[in-house]
């Protein structure tokens, strides 16, 4: 059987990820505050995340994008739905939200993990994909999969692109 996923460390050469890294833990990025993790979670969950959205309902939506377009390049995006940043700050305990899918269409997705800390990704199959600096993740998004949060860095980063 086939794996539905694809697993690269040292995705990104050292420069290009120092940029990513320096960029997205900097103290002038504009991060925006998500009253929740995924659509329709339940009210009593109570986790909040920030993101940055570079581009979604086919418009750039941030003055980062360009600087941050050769990430498509290297995946070889032929179409983008939606590239964004996500920065999940640090909770005493490790939760992991509830399953989700990006999209309901089939579409691939991937993730680039911005630090190393204790949070990872969840896939349906019960594959567990470590949160590793420059470690890129290739799935499929229109399957269920979950995000978690960390407990052993200030905030967990990562870049989610879904494309085709």
């Amino acid at each position: 059987m086939a794996l539905d996923f694809k697993i690269v460390d040292n995705f990104l050469s050292q420069e290009d990820f120092d940029f990513v890294k320096n960029q997205l833990t900097g103290d002038e990025f504009p991060w925006f505050f998500q009253k929740e993790i995924n659509i329709g979670d339940d009210p009593s969950f109570n986790h909040t995340f920030f993101t940055h959205v570079f581009y979604k309902d086919r418009k750039v939506n941030s003055q980062y994008y360009d600087h941050f377009q050769f990430i498509l390049n290297k995946i070889d995006a032929k179409a983008v739905i939606r590239f964004k940043a996500n920065c999940y700050p640090s909770t005493t305990k490790i939760i992991v939200h509830e399953p989700h899918i990006d999209h309901e269409f089939e579409h691939k997705g991937f993730l680039l993990y911005v630090n190393d800390n204790d949070g990872f990704t969840l896939l349906e199959d019960g594959t567990r994909v470590d949160s590793i600096a420059n470690r890129a993740l290739f799935f499929d998004a229109s399957k269920p999969h979950q995000s978690s949060t960390s407990t052993n860095v200030k905030a967990r980063f990562n870049i989610n692109i879904n494309y085709f």
